[in-house]
């Protein structure tokens, strides 16, 4: 492992050096935080950069603000809802033809907070946002990240995975006290889940898949709930000992996943601070680590098959 980062690293340092001229980068989520800034550090070590967006303005402009900054920037802006599965079937489809070799996904598009909304498809906002709607477009992106491996799937989770809201049998919470943090949190151990089921049906193509903890990052991922809750939240974590980190440190790890050579043969890994992140089981309170819970297979599996009866559409099966 490369101990020169940590998570103080910012993610232009994990590039510094490199040329990714050549290499084709999707990022969700890409018109603002930690979106944004993998775009514009992609884009500046030579990469071309598709940034999916939900708002047109917004994501151009974010577009807009990297040129600006470099030149020649090589991005092309694509806009897709991930609350609603048919924009991201169409997106998913545009992107295809648009590029038919993809050498890195990275879905760091998220949501938390609100009340308790169903999409379109009868699904919790949160789980079908964060997991749902990547599970979908990175499975529909599949034949493009196989045609340009070694490629690589990036799944940007979070530390709030560890929480035990976890239920597969009551996603919508018919029959528990919705909390949209409990929901957030379910959406994220759904994430890690996801990456090992992808580690192993990718098994021998090439293709590779992590899944990371960000940090702790006042981005606008917080908009949809007050802002006082949201600093709570935040101080709330410093009670752990967390570092808040601002948004160049906060993308580092998803950078780090994305091109680290180091990480080529641990597929299905969980990744935080730009390291491998240690297990740490559930029941010791801790603001980092991964617990075993989310990296179990068999969950893994149930999880794979609920997701595909939920947008009705089967997968590649396990290996």
């Amino acid at each position: 492992m490369d101990f020169r980062f940590d998570g103080q690293t910012t993610a232009a340092e994990i590039v510094r050096g490199m040329d990714l001229g050549g290499k084709t980068f999707v990022v969700t989520g890409s018109s603002s935080g930690l979106g944004v800034e993998t775009a514009r550090v992609l884009a500046e070590a030579g990469a071309t950069v598709v940034m999916v967006g939900r708002d047109p303005a917004r994501n151009e402009q974010a577009a807009e603000q990297i040129r600006a900054e470099l030149p020649g920037a090589d991005l092309a802006t694509f806009i897709a809802d991930f609350a609603d599965l048919a924009s991201v079937r169409c997106v998913a489809d545009e992107i295809l033809a648009a590029f038919p070799k993809i050498d890195c996904l990275i879905n760091n598009a998220g949501f938390v907070g609100g009340q308790l909304v169903l999409t379109e498809e009868g699904v919790e906002a949160h789980f079908a946002i964060n997991h749902l709607a990547p599970f979908l477009f990175t499975n529909l992106l599949l034949p493009a990240l196989k045609a340009a491996a070694p490629s690589r799937i990036v799944l940007v989770s979070s530390n709030a995975h560890r929480a035990p809201t976890f239920d597969l049998d009551d996603v919508n919470f018919e029959r528990r006290p919705y909390d949209h943090w409990s929901a957030y949190a379910q959406s994220k151990r759904a994430s890690v889940l996801h990456a090992v089921a992808l580690a192993k049906r990718l098994e021998g193509t090439g293709v590779t898949a992590y899944v990371l903890h960000p940090g702790v990052i006042h981005t606008n991922v917080f908009r949809h709930m007050p802002s006082e809750e949201a600093e709570a939240a935040i101080e709330a974590a410093k009670q752990y000992g967390t570092v808040v980190k601002n948004v160049e440190q906060g993308a580092a790890t998803q950078i780090w996943a994305a091109v680290a050579p180091e990480l080529a043969d641990k597929s299905g890994v969980y990744l935080e601070d730009c390291q491998i992140a240690p297990h740490i089981p559930s029941n010791v309170p801790s603001s980092s680590g991964v617990v075993e819970e989310a990296l179990d297979p068999a969950m893994a599996e149930r999880l794979w098959a609920a997701s595909e009866a939920m947008i009705n559409r089967s997968f590649a099966p396990a290996l």
